[in-house]
């Protein structure tokens, strides 16, 4: 992949300066842009190509969140990652398919990570083809790294900035947010169902229907999820000609 050009966009000098460092010392980093307004960043990204948008949430005037709605409208939207001291807006930033979203003070080898998964979202996220559907992941657990195959995965669970992989028998936290893994793993069958849950459709065995509610049960324990309504009609229209909708009755 050809060096990134990057925005980077805050309203504190001091924050956007060391951001833009550790930016620029970062091989796969080509050009790195400034902005100390949500207002003049949107001019930049409008005005040239921006692979990739580094993003504070509270600024004056437009937000940072509100800058990625309207990114989001774009119609090739760069990938955004926020940094920020605030943990409060977490789900907020992955509702708006964030990349990633680094906490301030921001550590060097923190935002390597977030480079790496701007890298994959823009290189095609090449492990979530149909090709690699054995893909395996690794995970941590006690200081030793083990590898989950990917197609052992029912659902996928948001815990904050990190992720639960939760297979038949056990379950795993990896150090990626829900957003990047609905992204990678979308031509692998994941599909969200809940802003704080993914799905594997491989793994649905029933899809349930009571009093407006819907839920699907995954995997050879039966365990139920709740579908939110913003995700009931596609989920249904994914599963309807492999699985039949059982509607509930009693209790």
């Amino acid at each position: 992949m050809s060096p990134l050009t990057v925005l980077v966009i805050d309203d504190e000098r001091p924050a956007l300066d060391e951001l833009a460092y550790l930016l620029d010392t970062d091989d796969r980093i080509g050009e790195v842009l400034t902005s100390d307004s949500a207002t003049d960043g949107l001019r930049i990204l409008r005005e040239g190509a921006v692979d990739a948008v580094f993003l504070d949430i509270q600024m004056p005037g437009l937000t940072g969140l509100e800058l990625a709605q309207v990114l989001s409208r774009f119609r090739t939207p760069p990938p955004v990652v926020f940094v920020t001291a605030h943990e409060k807006h977490a789900v907020e930033a992955f509702d708006l398919r964030a990349v990633d979203y680094v906490l301030k003070p921001v550590r060097r080898e923190r935002l390597a990570e977030a480079v790496r998964r701007v890298c994959g979202v823009l290189d095609g996220v090449a492990e979530s083809s149909p090709a690699r559907d054995d893909a395996q992941v690794a995970v941590e657990r006690g200081g030793v790294t083990r590898f989950v195959n990917r197609s052992d995965i029912t659902h996928v669970e948001a815990q904050g900035d990190y992720a639960r992989l939760h297979t038949a028998t056990e379950s795993h936290l990896v150090r990626s947010p829900l957003t990047t893994l609905e992204v990678e793993w979308a031509t692998a069958g994941f599909v969200r169902i809940h802003r704080s849950l993914l799905v594997s459709l491989a793994h649905v065995t029933e899809v349930r229907m009571d009093g407006g509610r819907c839920t699907v049960v995954v995997g050879p324990r039966a365990v139920e999820l709740g579908v939110s309504r913003r995700h009931t009609r596609e989920l249904r229209e994914l599963l309807m000609d492999k699985r039949t909708v059982q509607p509930r009755t009693g209790s």
